[in-house]
């Protein structure tokens, strides 16, 4: 009987903070695993404050002669810019590494979930995150406007960011095959 309660274990406690994700703010992306790709903002949108820091230096690339700063979620480190009471800011993308307890480990939320009040117990704040390029599943594609997302504090008064999405439209289905898209500012594929 010990042997059988401690195989399932594992299983226990995934199941576990699952449910605890969802009740907390309502999300269940998190196992769904890497979703949306990242962003790519033209070197010329950035302010020059925030060009200046040094971990934007690996992320610069260059795009048809245009240089690009890319905010990848596969990155070590992943943070994405926002617009937070009229500054832009780089904030850290998500939960990917569980650095909090209090947060879903996950970058995303359904858009269906922010509507329904799940993000409510975490004070969430609607952000827009600038973009000039948008990267799923090893498709880039632009981005005129920016795409939206919620700025929560974790349990350390932290900032972090998580995009919002929603079901893709059949035309951005067949361009990225991925069922899910971000909600977009101004503008629908």
């Amino acid at each position: 009987m010990l042997a059988e309660t401690a195989a399932l274990l594992p299983f226990l406690v995934l199941f576990l903070h699952l449910c605890l994700s969802v009740f907390i703010c309502g999300s269940f992306f998190f196992f769904r695993g890497a979703m949306f790709g990242g962003i790519a903002l033209s070197w010329s949108a950035l302010p020059l404050e925030v060009l200046e820091q040094d971990e934007l230096r690996r992320r610069v690339h260059e795009r048809g002669g245009e240089r690009e700063v890319q905010f990848l979620f596969r990155d070590y480190a992943p943070i994405l810019p926002v617009w937070h009471e009229g500054q832009l800011r780089l904030v850290t993308w998500g939960n990917r590494r569980r650095d909090s307890r209090r947060l879903p480990c996950t970058g995303w939320t359904w858009l269906a979930t922010v509507e329904a009040g799940g993000w409510s117990r975490c004070d969430a704040e609607p952000i827009d995150i600038p973009a000039t390029m948008g990267l799923e599943n090893g498709v880039w594609y632009q981005v005129r406007q920016g795409i939206r997302g919620l700025l929560v504090r974790d349990e350390h008064g932290a900032a972090r960011v998580y995009m919002i999405c929603e079901p893709a439209s059949y035309y951005y289905r067949v361009m990225t095959r991925s069922h899910w898209m971000p909600v977009l500012i101004g503008e629908r594929f």
